[in-house]
């Protein structure tokens, strides 16, 4: 977290906006020594920043449904964040698990519903410790909630290659996806312009993996976007490297940004995890911060540390530290349209 501030700062400060930050120590670490993840008016807190920048949260003795819901769902719900961005792109230099000649020019924008779904709190258990146990998990699908993201895919489409496929399981789930397919097919007569298909999840997924390059933008629901975002980093050589943004575009609250990884407990405090996740979000919110130029300064910073150096993560096949990737990338930052010699 704290060379991605860095990193977000120096990129600000060449178009001369001076970032103010301010700490919050909520995480695991406080739900073990206080049985919260934050504190009762975190989310008051908030309301009066223009943005929230996330680190990876995760600890192995803190159940994740204990740290997703203490903290991240309630952030994203009170703040009206309903898309999720998730790009993805192949970069020079990082070496994918497919062939080149398979994986082509990937480059997919994975737009995910993000408060409604299959994320819900409806449902129970019941029964608990007996052979009878039970578990219900309900999904909850409304018709603002999935247009308003489908628009979302489809405004990004029309920016983009103008591809659009909807992720979808309407064969099984006889209720939601087909009610999801219906919206995909209303919105898109208000977009000509942009070819769409709809595809199960499970043809979606083997699509990824054989044809990575047709796909362009993909609009999912909760658990299909999240499921997608994974799937295409790994395709494209790492988690590591992918970022998100959880935008209010309605206006109810800032936004907010992290990296799609998680905490990895296996190297946590050993400074060699990879900053690229991090650095990048910070890129996406400094673009939404309408700082655009500085948006593409840390991004071809990104790009040439992954093509013209060997400084790499152990997740990319390389031994360098966090603090030295990000001080090859601080050296590389140089403003949008300018080169470095």
């Amino acid at each position: 977290m704290e060379p991605a501030q860095t990193l977000v700062s120096a990129a600000a400060a060449q178009e001369g906006v001076q970032l103010r930050w301010q700490q919050r120590n909520w995480s695991c670490d406080r739900y073990v020594a206080q049985g919260a993840m934050m504190p009762e008016d975190a989310l008051e807190d908030l309301e009066a920043f223009d943005a929230i920048f996330l680190g990876a949260v995760g600890r192995p003795d803190v159940p994740d449904h204990i740290s997703l819901w203490g903290m991240l769902i309630p952030i994203r719900r009170r703040f009206h964040q309903y898309v999720n961005l998730r790009p993805v792109r192949s970069f020079a230099g990082i070496a994918s698990p497919l062939r080149p000649e398979v994986l082509g020019t990937f480059d997919v924008l994975v737009v995910r519903e993000n408060v409604e779904g299959e994320y819900s709190e409806v449902g129970g258990r019941v029964y608990s410790g007996r052979p009878e146990e039970l578990a219900i998990q309900e999904s909850v699908f409304t018709r603002a909630g999935v247009e308003r993201v489908v628009r979302a895919g489809f405004d990004a489409a029309a920016g983009r290659r103008g591809v659009l496929t909807s992720a979808t399981k309407s064969n099984g789930l006889v209720h939601s996806m087909p009610f999801w397919d219906e919206i995909v097919a209303e919105v898109a007569e208000e977009h000509p312009g942009v070819e769409v298909a709809s595809m199960h999840i499970d043809a979606l997924a083997a699509a990824c993996v054989s044809r990575p390059s047709t796909l362009d933008v993909i609009v999912g629901s909760n658990l299909f976007g999240d499921i997608m975002s994974d799937l295409t980093a790994a395709v494209a050589g790492s988690l590591g490297i992918a970022p998100s943004a959880n935008l209010s575009l309605g206006g109810d609250g800032p936004s907010m940004f992290e990296p799609v990884h998680g905490s990895a407990p296996d190297i946590a405090g050993k400074g060699v995890a990879n900053p690229i996740g991090q650095v990048w979000s910070g890129a996406l919110m400094l673009r939404d911060l309408g700082l655009e130029r500085a948006h593409d300064t840390l991004l071809s910073a990104i790009e040439q540390l992954l093509s013209s150096t060997d400084v790499r993560t152990a997740d990319l096949g390389g031994s360098a530290s966090t603090e030295e990737v990000a001080s090859t990338l601080e050296s590389l930052l140089a403003p949008a349209g300018t080169s470095r010699s």
